[in-house]
């Protein structure tokens, strides 16, 4: 692009030089030069107010016609115009098709700004929390939704945990908020109804809870007979084989039942409100005790449990959980290796840690280990004894106390499983 100023220079000359030449012959040079630039003043003067006056009534329509560098700033701003419209247009597409598909979404959808105010909000938000049009705009979420999980969670800070709450609009109906920060300090709240899931979790548990309590008394009955058979001197040996391996079957059945129920309580029973001292050093000790009276697994069991060692909590639940991990590293050590249960405690809670140096478990099948009845190696554990359930007790009961459970293994270099508590738990006295 050529400058302007070249151009711009000899119309200065073109306004002065004529006048300057004519004052010369008539009034005098300097008047006329004066009157020149008098006149070039004058032309950018007109062209100044006809810019600002654009500006101040007709922005909508194309700037006005001009020369020299007028015309080259005209036509700047012109482009810097289209560019802006074009700029804008692309940006109310995108949010005229963010906001379709919002609205489209089942799920709800709240946007909230810095100081948790509703800035927008879709269709299905006014479904499921009855959001109203334009006179909730504006308004603080915490004024509409009188939650404490939702005002936890608008307190704290990073990413929080999603809530499960009931519907503020139909006691039956239960909804999951789930609150994502984005941008400078804003906020979107996603709202799911979850009613259908949690009738369905209600009647799965429903249906484990009864199955388990009816398949318990006719099996309670057969194992009844079972130890009459066995303690019968009439059964010749020939019999005495297949009635030690029912009567197997039936322990291992009705470990698999009390597991189920214990699960189902787990799942359904409300965390204890009041928190008892729990003795780690102590149960640690109570369970290697069983764990070397299983008779399988290694002879060495290690303790490195601090004596005094103390937790709040429910010392059932925690025993269980606790002895889930120390038979399970029993079960899959040989019996020339080592069992350690210990027991460590900082500023980031309590750390309880059974370790083996056992089979190990391939890296795939850790994220499954929780999982009901799921088995790495399903003949070694038919083998060994094992219900499937163990861990994911293990995990419910972390679930209630605010914990959590960590795995670490390798296949050939053994296991390390931890249950994770948080500082809340800690007795420090």
């Amino acid at each position: 692009m050529k400058s302007i100023w070249p151009l711009e220079a000899l119309r200065l000359i073109l306004s002065v030089l004529p006048a300057t030449l004519l004052g010369w012959l008539t009034v005098g040079a300097g008047v006329g030069f004066t009157i020149g630039l008098m006149a070039y003043t004058a032309w950018h003067l007109w062209q100044l107010y006809r810019l600002e006056r654009w500006f101040r009534l007709d922005r909508k329509r194309n700037p006005p016609e001009g020369s020299g560098a007028w015309g080259e700033v005209f036509d700047h701003y012109y482009r810097l115009q289209q560019r802006h419209l074009n700029r804008k247009r692309r940006l109310a597409r995108v949010l005229r098709e963010f906001r379709n598909s919002t609205e489209a979404m089942p799920d709800g959808t709240v946007v909230l700004d810095r100081e948790a105010r509703i800035i927008w909000f879709n269709q299905s938000a006014q479904t499921l929390i009855g959001l109203q049009g334009n006179q909730d705009l504006g308004q603080p979420i915490g004024n509409l939704l009188r939650l404490p999980e939702l005002g936890e969670s608008l307190e704290s800070e990073g990413y929080p945990e999603p809530m499960e709450v009931t519907s503020p609009l139909h006691p039956d109906r239960y909804l999951n908020l789930n609150l994502i920060p984005y941008g400078e300090g804003q906020r979107l709240l996603l709202i799911r109804d979850v009613t259908r899931l949690r009738r369905l979790e209600r009647m799965r548990r429903d249906f484990v809870a009864n199955a388990s309590h009816e398949l318990r008394s006719p099996l309670t009955v057969v194992q009844g007979y079972l130890e009459a058979l066995s303690e019968d001197r009439k059964i010749t040996e020939e019999w005495q084989r297949p009635i030690d391996e029912m009567q197997r079957q039936t322990q291992k059945m009705t470990a698999i039942i009390n597991d189920m129920l214990e699960l189902s309580r787990l799942e359904t029973e409300a965390p204890d409100a009041d928190r008892e001292r729990v003795d780690v050093s102590g149960i640690s000790a109570r369970i290697r005790e069983e764990a070397l009276a299983l008779g399988y697994g290694p002879r060495d069991v290690r303790i490195d449990v601090p004596a005094g060692s103390c937790i709040l909590g429910a010392e059932a639940e925690l025993y269980s959980a606790f002895s889930n991990l120390v038979f399970n590293a029993m079960r899959y050590t040989r019996a020339d290796g080592t069992v350690w249960i210990s027991w460590t405690q900082g500023r980031n809670g309590g750390l309880f840690s059974v370790r083996d140096n056992g089979v190990g478990i391939e890296p795939k099948h850790i994220p499954r280990l929780t999982q009901r009845f799921y088995r790495v190696d399903s003949a070694r554990a038919r083998k060994s004894g094992g219900t499937g359930l163990g861990l994911a007790i293990v995990k419910h009961v972390m679930q209630r106390h605010g914990g959590r459970l960590e795995i670490e293994s390798s296949p050939g270099q053994g296991s390390c499983f931890s249950c994770r508590l948080p500082v809340n738990r800690l007795v420090t006295e």
